[in-house]
């Protein structure tokens, strides 16, 4: 019986902390899209992304003899 002077404080304690870290992330906007992150999986990206994929000619992403020609 001694044994839930100290369950009980520490459970109630538990609690709390959850809800906090729950008050923080509904804040923080992490529960604001769910769906949104599973749909941009699925959409194709017609360009390559980086900056040297746009920036350089497709002659040179073949190797260094192409590019040396």
């Amino acid at each position: 019986m001694e044994i839930m002077y100290l369950l009980i404080p520490l459970s109630v304690i538990l609690v709390f902390l959850i809800g906090v870290v729950f008050w923080w992330s509904l804040r923080s906007g992490q529960f604001d899209d769910l769906e949104g992150p599973g749909y941009r999986i699925l959409m194709d990206d017609d360009q390559a992304r980086g900056e040297n994929a746009s920036t350089t000619p497709p002659d040179q992403h073949r190797g260094s003899a192409a590019a040396n020609e």
